[in-house]
């Protein structure tokens, strides 16, 4: 009896640590979906939730039984255990090893039919105000957010009103890359010639980062940015601030931005004394996003000295 109370504090010890971890963790990881700023991501964090009690119905139970069967029916004098060698079958051990863990497989199928349907990343389903427009490029090795609608575009830094929808398309005028602002939206890939789509809403004012997950080379780790969660009002302002302080975003401007760059090395390159350290300012002066994307639908081979990267088109800085 000693052995099993035993065994029992020992597997809820490590259910009461694996929920401390977690609970640690939603407390400092701002830029995780644990820590939610938006309802997409809390219905991510419910999902996990909720999939994380679901299984530890199947593992808690191993977890103590176990070391039990184990202490239990080992071989020793005088033990009180039943030693039945012609057992081979029970109707009710076999119902609950195979229905439990039946059970288990079709809840989760259930609310992983529901969360994928309900996150869906091309659903405008979240607020029924018309969704700020957001076009966004993948280069090497920084995220271009253009704002078609505003005549605004930057870089570094992602300004988005809150309690209001944020359609994105996305593309990239380089490798394949893959978006991501964690504590409000999943991640989504992005690819050259093709286009995506995400919806994200804030629901409070916040800063956050947003990343590309997918390893692209020796700027990867710098390929981050600001994502700037403001109240209207506010994000009037920052538009007008970037509007003001904007550079135009012409065939030579974007030109240096799709050098192979980090962040650092193209804010040199075109940053100002009206723009933030760390964030690029521009002013739209065409339809960049259009002719980014058209330029791989000609029916022919992109030629070299079209492509970012090469030497005739931005060559990669020399440290």
């Amino acid at each position: 009896m000693a052995a099993g109370r035993l065994s029992t504090l020992s597997s809820l010890v490590v259910a009461a640590v694996f929920i401390l971890a977690v609970t640690a963790q939603m407390a400092v990881a701002s830029d995780s979906f644990l820590d939610p700023q938006g309802p997409i991501a809390a219905i991510q964090k419910t999902h996990l939730l909720r999939a994380t009690a679901l299984i530890m119905v199947a593992v808690i139970p191993v977890l103590v039984l176990v070391p039990w069967i184990a202490f239990r029916y080992r071989r020793r004098r005088g033990g009180t255990a039943a030693y039945r060698p012609d057992w081979d079958f029970s109707a009710k051990l076999e119902i609950i090893m195979w229905g439990v863990p039946v059970l288990i497989v079709a809840l989760l199928s259930f609310y992983l039919w529901k969360a994928t349907h309900r996150l869906d990343p091309y659903s405008a389903s979240f607020g029924e105000e018309p969704a700020v427009q957001v076009q966004v490029v993948g280069l090497d090795w920084k995220w271009l957010f253009l704002y078609p609608d505003l005549g605004i575009a930057s870089v570094g830094e992602f300004g988005i009103p809150t309690k209001r929808q944020v359609a994105m398309t996305l593309t990239t005028d380089t490798v394949m890359q893959s978006f991501m602002i964690p504590s409000l939206a999943g991640q989504i890939y992005a690819m050259p010639g093709m286009t995506t789509q995400l919806h994200l809403v804030a629901d409070t004012p916040e800063v956050m980062q947003g990343e590309n997950t997918q390893y692209n080379g020796r700027g990867f780790t710098k390929q981050k940015f600001r994502t700037v969660a403001m109240e209207q009002d506010a994000f009037v302002t920052w538009v007008d601030k970037v509007r003001t302080g904007g550079i135009p975003l012409n065939a030579a401007t974007y030109q240096t931005l799709a050098m192979r760059t980090d962040r650092d090395e193209v804010q040199a390159a075109l940053g100002t004394a009206q723009m933030p350290d760390d964030a690029l300012y521009f002013t739209l002066e065409e339809d960049v996003f259009q002719s980014i994307l058209h330029r791989y639908h000609t029916g022919e081979g992109l030629p070299a000295d079209q492509q970012p990267g090469t030497a005739s088109f931005g060559q990669e800085a020399q440290k």
